[in-house]
């Protein structure tokens, strides 16, 4: 099974942890968010992952290669030269996820323990070119679903915008916030492509809301209790560090 780690961000909310390491190299509990996420893809069946680096990106190289890997096919797609954002990022690692069989995405900065395999037959079962993770949880931006949960749009709640440009918004619908985890399907790399219109660089969420009207987009609920936190910042990582120390 395939996966993606997203570990090419600059991690500036967390300076100064950041000035001389990767975001994703930064420590929760003793081990780093990367390994954490790694070893969580591992034991739900993910054997061949690819990374991708740009922050101190030999750190990352570095890293996997004193831990042999984790005894796992690791790829690193390399974006040293440029950041390409999610979608960017998607693309350019094209040739290590594409195949017969869908591919998860995981943030390096999530610390979370939702059930992965169940996750990700929801999305064999659905037949969506992706699935997200959404929860019922407060911020600005919002995924909006419809009962069946197939994305509708996208709002932000702080300046009213909206999208797509064809998106009304009306009672009814669900706002839920994206968990930074999806599951994809290889049929979304040519209208990736063609979407991205040649630009390298470019959001994979900007891509959702955009063409969740010819494309089925799902969201994914867990209904029953998770832990789930975004570490890339301050608060949240000293969040972290009390969850993990409570671990079994």
């Amino acid at each position: 099974m395939k996966a993606m780690i997203f570990a090419a961000g600059l991690g500036t909310r967390l300076r100064p942890l950041t000035n001389d390491r990767p975001k994703a190299l930064v420590e929760i509990g003793g081990k780093t968010m990367l390994e954490r996420v790694i070893t969580k893809l591992a034991a739900a069946g993910f054997d061949d992952i690819t990374v991708n680096i740009h922050h101190f990106g030999e750190k990352i190289i570095e890293f996997l290669e004193h831990n042999n890997n984790f005894g796992l096919n690791i790829h690193v797609s390399d974006e040293r030269d440029m950041l390409l954002d999610t979608g960017g990022g998607i693309l350019k690692a094209r040739h290590f996820l594409d195949g017969d069989e869908p591919f998860l995405v995981h943030n390096a900065d999530i610390l979370t323990d939702i059930d992965l395999n169940a996750m990700y037959q929801s999305h064999l079962d659905s037949g969506a070119m992706a699935t997200v993770l959404v929860k019922d949880r407060v911020t600005s931006r919002y995924f909006v679903f419809d009962d069946d949960y197939r994305l509708q749009g996208w709002i932000n709640k702080s300046t009213g915008e909206t999208r797509p440009a064809t998106f009304v918004h009306h009672e009814g619908l669900h706002e839920l916030a994206f968990g930074g985890i999806h599951v994809i399907s290889p049929s979304i790399f040519k209208p990736l492509e063609q979407y991205s219109q040649g630009q390298a660089k470019f959001s994979i969420t900007s891509f959702y809301v955009d063409q969740c009207q010819a494309h089925l987009i799902k969201g994914h609920v867990q209904h029953t209790p998770y832990n789930w936190l975004d570490v890339g910042k301050p608060e949240t990582l000293a969040q972290a560090e009390k969850l993990v120390n409570n671990e079994p």
